[in-house]
């Protein structure tokens, strides 16, 4: 470590991406701050996990301590929806299901790193305070209660970590600063790149609850552990249902900011009107015991026209967030970190942090939030669509590679077709799918980098 400089790598933000990167390059040798402007455990949403997580976690050594943890294992997901209806013979060939619900098992389909059945449901709490602690135990030194305000750039060789520590500013030069602020987006502020998405402006109101009966609207009793997308009969509306311990469900309503504002910020009144739209849910609900106050997020999408400069990159929440339907947050923030990590180790050897050191993982970083993106617009725009697919053997295994998180490759054929479909519904105001078209629409250009 040179003189010039207190840390190889300055890493803002101690969560999953943050703890991450920070396995991954003190594992490669690199010294390495994490800044986290909280104290573990904190509470965090984004409880469920998919399969592209598991290699990471094996990667940087922390999955025996994830397995240790006892989270309950998630072999699966599924889906049902509000209509009582099929779409027998409604105009595509070989499309012909019943759409009312949907279900896929993770170990359908072969996944590169992928060595087990199934991926978890996790307390985020202890799940990021797992990752970190891991971190750590590698050599990487953890500020905790340490908030982060702003980075000066000046010398782009020698950028400086300006942080708060009690009521002292300090400033702590490195070689390289990654971006693992979450939501906070803090690199995207201050360079003004970040930019509201045109499509998903979400807001979600959650709980967790006891002794819920996951079966209520389990077409599959077997499948009650899985975790569930409930869409109600209210536009662009959907619950998460998600176990958290043997008994212990963690329960969500997620709306468009505009039908959110209706409720005047009353979280409760919010929530339960919305349930109470699927009568079979809200009775469940209503038996069970609510163990946690209701709480909001908002701010759920954007896009930032820029991930990497010199000696910078941002990953994970920091980097892009799009719609959590398809509970891709984890999973971004974890490969992201392994992507990222690659090139900064590269560009750590060849004494070069310049930004097309980072091309690799900008690029790659594209193209698989391109793909989440495309699939969770299709799916909000035409929902009985995707339902099609996950049940048509010429698209389900593809489908099922998307909702593994395998998306950083080629873009699937499935999106294709699905795309064709919508275009072809959206044309032909009088196509008997018509109707089941949703309000949101996504736009040629998304917002990125």
């Amino acid at each position: 470590m040179s003189a010039d400089y207190d840390y190889d790598i300055g890493i803002i933000g101690g969560g999953p991406a943050g703890s991450t990167a920070a396995s991954y390059l003190a594992k490669a040798g690199l010294t390495v701050a994490v800044f986290e402007a909280e104290t573990f455990p904190r509470e965090h949403v984004g409880e469920s996990l998919v399969p592209a997580t598991t290699p990471v976690l094996i990667e940087i050594g922390a999955m025996d301590k994830v397995e240790a943890a006892g989270f309950p294992h998630k072999y699966g997901a599924a889906w049902t929806s509000a209509e009582d209806r099929n779409i027998d013979h409604l105009g595509f060939q070989g499309l012909d299901h019943d759409f009312r619900a949907a279900e896929v098992l993770f170990s359908e389909r072969d996944q590169a790193g992928v060595d087990r059945d199934y991926t978890f449901h996790v307390d985020r709490g202890r799940f990021d305070q797992i990752l970190l602690q891991h971190a750590e135990s590698l050599g990487a030194k953890v500020y905790h209660g340490v908030r982060v305000n702003r980075v000066d750039f000046t010398d782009r060789d020698r950028p400086v970590i300006q942080a708060k520590i009690g009521n002292q500013s300090v400033g702590v030069p490195v070689r390289m600063v990654v971006d693992a602020s979450g939501r906070r987006t803090m690199m995207g502020s201050q360079l003004k790149v970040k930019v509201p998405d045109p499509v998903f402006n979400q807001y979600a109101v959650h709980t967790w609850f006891d002794n819920f009966d996951r079966k209520a609207l389990a077409v599959n009793k077997k499948q009650a552990d899985y975790i569930f997308i409930h869409f109600l009969p209210l536009t662009d509306t959907w619950v998460w249902q998600i176990p958290i311990t043997d008994t212990i469900t963690s329960i969500g309503v997620v709306t468009q900011k505009s039908r959110f504002k209706e409720s005047k910020g009353d979280l409760e009144a919010f929530f339960w009107d919305s349930v109470g739209s699927r009568p079979e849910l809200l009775d469940a609900l209503k038996n069970a015991d609510r163990v946690k106050p209701f709480k909001s997020e908002g701010d759920y999408s954007y896009g930032l026209t820029k991930v990497a400069d010199d000696s910078l990159v941002m990953i994970g929440d920091a980097a892009r967030f799009v719609d959590p339907i398809f509970s891709s947050g984890v999973s971004v923030a974890l490969n992201s970190a392994r992507l990222a990590s690659t090139d900064i180790i590269a560009a750590f050897h060849a004494g070069d942090f310049r930004k097309d050191r980072f091309e690799g993982y900008v690029n790659t970083l594209r193209r698989g939030v391109s793909n989440w993106y495309e699939f969770i617009s299709i799916y909000y725009r035409l929902n009985i669509l995707f339902t099609a697919f996950v049940q048509d053997p010429r698209y389900r295994l593809d489908v099922l590679k998307m909702l593994q998180g395998d998306v950083y490759d080629d873009e699937p054929k499935a999106l294709a077709a699905m795309r064709e479909i919508v275009e072809a519904v959206e044309a032909d105001p009088t196509h008997l799918w018509h109707k089941y078209l949703g309000t949101l629409k996504a736009p040629t250009a998304a917002p990125g980098f």
